[in-house]
């Protein structure tokens, strides 16, 4: 096992991508834009996260890291967008959101 997938935060990230892919099962027809949206964001999240891992500088790894934490923001807003328009449930909508937010604290602590 590497390094970064020991990360309290890459482990949520890829729980995240799971969930992801599931909300992502249920989006309706005409909304592939935000199925595209929330797959690429979901996928960026601990991409970022290894990627900053493996860079040589504290600068360059924080930078990965708030990069990581935007695109874990624009899942949760797309998960907002995808409850509105009742494709998933409201508890459904909170478990994301409260993993989002878990990953969202860890990314801002890495960050500095």
């Amino acid at each position: 096992m590497l390094t970064f997938q020991k990360l309290d935060v890459y482990q949520c990230s890829i729980q995240f991508a799971a969930f992801a892919a599931s909300v992502l099962a249920n989006v309706p027809r005409g909304h592939g834009a935000l199925s595209d949206q929330l797959r690429r964001a979901s996928f960026s999240v601990p991409l970022n996260i290894a990627e900053g891992a493996g860079r040589g500088t504290d600068t360059d790894s924080a930078r990965h890291y708030a990069i990581a934490r935007g695109s874990a923001m624009e899942c949760a807003a797309v998960l907002d967008v995808v409850h509105v328009l009742d494709v998933i449930s409201e508890e459904k909508h909170r478990q994301g959101i409260e993993l989002i937010g878990r990953i969202v604290s860890m990314l801002t602590k890495m960050c500095r």
